[in-house]
């Protein structure tokens, strides 16, 4: 292996171009979009590759009632609206996720009240959550952060006893399964992303799937403006409630089926990637792979670096280390990068109470004022200055890559100091 460092002038690890992307798109695919322009059904509930994908999703679940939707979001809002949160209700969301996930409690005039993250999952801590339950709260909204299902069962008893909805943001655990059951079987509500770099991907769009038929009864008006649009029925256009317009589109239904006959296979190559990747950097000072905790297969939506400079043997601050080896091991074609910079409460939304009208809903008359400060969240915040993502984890790229990666960290790590001193 080449020992001059890239960022010095020497050869890069991994070829330029090797690093494909996310979704693989194959003839089936392909065909697939064809066939929806040849049949003449664009759109609709009703449509027939929207019913397919309904009932495929379904049974793979375990759960016994799917809707499809135009997006994650979406699915969120129908599965708060159709478990009856109402204005100025709370709803208990990590302090690290993507915005979205609070900004559909938004979306339902509800105030999302934040908890901390585990240290070592990065999904909510269920250890935090009765803390922040008031006589306001009405549902726990975890996030299977990464692909990695959250802690289910103590955050299922902690709504038992206090007669509480949980809504599972399951966005990106297609395919993971907690103690045996999949994501989208275990909390009474669960929303999925089917966005472009989600596991299951259809371009943009969500899945929604609930045991409870009165959720399903609600969350389906309340995608299609407050209506009721059943199969083969003439339609009534009347109102029963406010709703939205969340349908989604035939030709995404079509690929996200196509998508979804190769789910196992792609997480299953996923899996063998990571567990690679997490065995090998065990060895290599300066980083760290994931935890899993037993019990949990992840999807591995996102695979996670954490920077380790003590182990490297140096006395460096947390920043300088991490911006130091990242720019080393992009030179060598091992790309690593970051999405989020702050805990969701430290965002401007809820510094500034960017709501509805003037404040809502934290200042209209049935909500209250909430206290949202970033540095009350320091597992978050922890998680945020030492960790990253690889790029790549996923096929069609292959063993291969993961090879040249763990050489690329290697040759970076046998050289930590020079990166040190190059970067300052």
């Amino acid at each position: 292996m080449a020992t001059e460092l890239a960022i010095k002038g020497g050869p890069r690890i991994v070829p330029d171009g090797m690093v494909k992307g996310w979704p693989p798109i194959t003839q089936q695919d392909r065909d697939a979009l064809l066939a929806v322009l040849d049949s003449g059904h664009l759109h609709g509930t009703s449509a027939p590759q929207a019913l397919a994908l309904q009932k495929e999703w379904a049974e793979y679940c375990g759960a016994k009632h799917c809707l499809v939707t135009n997006s994650g979001t979406s699915a969120i809002h129908m599965a708060l609206a159709a478990a009856r949160v109402e204005p100025g209700d709370e709803v208990i969301v990590p302090a690290f996720t993507y915005w979205s996930t609070a900004a559909a409690v938004l979306h339902q005039n509800a105030i999302p009240i934040f908890v901390d993250i585990d240290p070592r999952t990065f999904t909510m801590a269920p250890d935090l959550v009765e803390a922040a339950i008031t006589d306001r709260t009405r549902a726990l909204l975890p996030v299977d952060i990464h692909g990695m299902p959250c802690d289910y069962d103590p955050i299922m008893e902690i709504a038992r006893r206090r007669g509480l909805v949980v809504i599972a943001d399951a966005c990106q655990s297609h395919g993971a399964s907690y103690k045996g059951k999949r994501t989208g079987s275990i909390a009474h509500a669960t929303a999925f992303s089917t966005n472009r770099s989600k596991n299951l991907s259809s371009g943009e769009g969500g899945l929604y799937t609930t045991d409870n038929d009165e959720y399903y009864e609600v969350a389906s008006r309340m995608r299609e403006f407050g209506e009721v649009v059943l199969p083969d029925q003439t339609r009534e256009y009347n109102a029963f409630s406010l709703g939205w317009m969340y349908r989604s589109l035939e030709w995404t239904n079509a690929f996200c089926r196509s998508q979804l006959t190769r789910l196992e296979q792609y997480n299953a190559a996923r899996r063998e990637f990571a567990e690679y990747l997490t065995e090998q950097l065990a060895g290599i000072p300066g980083f760290d792979g994931p935890y899993t905790p037993p019990g949990v297969v992840p999807a591995y939506f996102s695979y996670i670096v954490r920077f380790r400079p003590e182990q490297a043997g140096l006395d460096a601050p947390m920043d300088r280390f991490k911006r130091a080896m990242i720019a080393a091991l992009r030179a060598e074609g091992v790309n690593l990068g970051q999405w989020q910079t702050r805990p969701v409460p430290g965002q401007d939304v809820f510094q500034k109470r960017v709501g509805y009208g003037k404040g809502c809903p934290w200042t209209c008359r049935w909500g209250r004022e909430a206290t949202y400060r970033g540095e009350d969240y320091p597992r978050t915040i922890e998680f945020i200055a030492n960790h990253s993502y690889l790029a790549g984890v996923y096929p069609p790229n292959t063993m291969e890559l993961m090879k040249l990666y763990i050489e690329g960290f290697k040759k970076v790590a046998d050289n930590a100091k020079k990166v040190l001193d190059a970067a300052s």
